[in-house]
């Protein structure tokens, strides 16, 4: 009788679950924007690029409206928000969390079918599956983010560089951030793509600059900044400035670089020693469900969550050991 309704849920869940991703992933599509609005932010932004697609900008259906509408103003959304502009992910806030949605209830179809042959297995791996799914969404926007901005500081050197000849060349600030937009490969060049379309559309250069750094957080970036700002405001030979930073950068990078080198092996070895006990239990629960299922009784059951919380320390612990901060 258990077989038959997990059956009967199974087949439930593959059908909400397919509807949600389809769903999600046209959602998440980025929209072309429109002959007339291209042309009138040619007009007014000054730059002939094609317009970024924005979360206002998205035809967004009743659900994603409503979850907008409801998180509106909260940190949370905001935070998403943010996250969301720093993997350069064109969707909402609302989209995103319906994508959360249809993972996890993947995950969920996925443990109930693993554990098929007993309800409680099926429960069991149906709850861990569920949490599973609706933490990857989240682990892939802040691996994409991580990546993103990776790359962003690696460029920073040389583009600082870029800047002062520019400046010294006889260009304008505005003038050398448009040429970094053209010239520069990406995300360097989206992001200051971004900038100049900004300060195009009415927004002050140090503002713009101020939303890159909220996009794009990075003490090398602050350094740049602030850098540009006193110019701005007590004047001084920016060209100059910038070379010394650029240098800065650049050596900061090559130091990190090393450290990555040097820090490689551990940092492998501690994720060995996290993973190796879970794939092992997974292992065996696939083996012989009745044998793992024995712990999962009371008082036995504090076994595996004392296991499974000394592991978590365990990780975190060995990351703040190789993370050295240059």
């Amino acid at each position: 009788m258990s077989g038959q309704l997990i059956s009967v849920l199974a087949a439930l869940m593959v059908f909400a679950a397919i509807g949600m991703l389809i769903y999600g992933i046209q959602a998440s599509r980025a929209r072309a924007s429109t002959p007339e609005m291209e042309e009138r932010l040619d007009h007014f932004g000054n730059v002939v690029v094609a317009a970024v697609a924005s979360s206002d900008g998205h035809a967004a259906s009743a659900v994603t409206e409503r979850i907008d509408r409801a998180i509106k103003g909260k940190s949370f959304g905001e935070k998403t928000q943010i996250a969301l502009a720093r993997a350069d992910l064109k969707m909402t806030v609302g989209e995103f969390l319906t994508i959360r949605g249809g993972a996890a209830i993947v995950g969920i179809l996925f443990g109930m079918v693993l554990g098929r042959t007993q309800f409680a297995a099926a429960m069991l791996l149906a709850i861990i599956f569920a949490m599973v799914g609706w933490s990857i969404p989240p682990f892939y926007l802040k691996l994409r983010s991580k990546r993103r901005q990776k790359a962003f500081v690696n460029q920073l050197g040389d583009t600082v560089g870029l800047m002062a000849n520019s400046l010294r060349a006889g260009y304008s600030l505005l003038q050398t951030m448009e040429l970094i937009s053209r010239e520069a490969p990406s995300p360097m060049g989206e992001e200051f793509r971004r900038v100049v379309r900004e300060v195009g559309l009415g927004v002050s250069p140090q503002q713009a600059l101020h939303n890159l750094l909220r996009r794009i957080p990075s003490d090398d970036l602050d350094l740049m900044i602030s850098a540009i700002n006193i110019q701005h405001e007590i004047g001084g030979n920016l060209g100059q400035i910038l070379d010394v930073i650029g240098e800065t950068i650049r050596e900061r990078v090559r130091i990190q670089g090393e450290i990555a080198v040097l820090t490689a092996q551990q940092q492998l070895s501690g994720n060995v020693i996290t993973a190796m006990p879970l794939v092992l239990a997974f292992g065996l629960f696939l083996l012989n469900p009745e044998y793992m299922l024995g712990v999962m009784v009371m008082p036995w059951i504090c076994i595996p969550i004392g296991a499974l919380v000394l592991l978590i320390i365990g990780y975190f612990v060995m990351k703040k050991i190789v993370a050295i901060e240059v």
